[in-house]
């Protein structure tokens, strides 16, 4: 029996959704940072980790910076 990722609990096939090429008990697939719940498929991975793609995944390992200088260049 495979156990979640999360919990380290076994997960029955009647409860399991299937991401990250793990089985997860469907409360325990959820965003590492805003703790949002996740459908598979519709969400970022990191170092085997979940993120929602908006805001948390965009702001923690997206692009650094952009614009045209000054007060329109910005860090996430």
């Amino acid at each position: 029996m495979p156990k979640c990722p999360k919990c380290n609990k076994e997960v029955y096939f009647a409860e399991k959704v299937s991401s990250l090429g793990k089985d997860w008990h469907r409360p325990c697939l959820r965003c590492e940072k805003c703790n949002k719940t996740l459908t598979p498929g519709s969400h970022a991975e990191r170092e085997g980790k979940p993120y929602c793609h908006k805001p948390c995944y965009s702001a923690m390992f997206g692009p650094g910076g952009f614009g045209h200088g000054g007060t329109e260049s910005h860090k996430y």
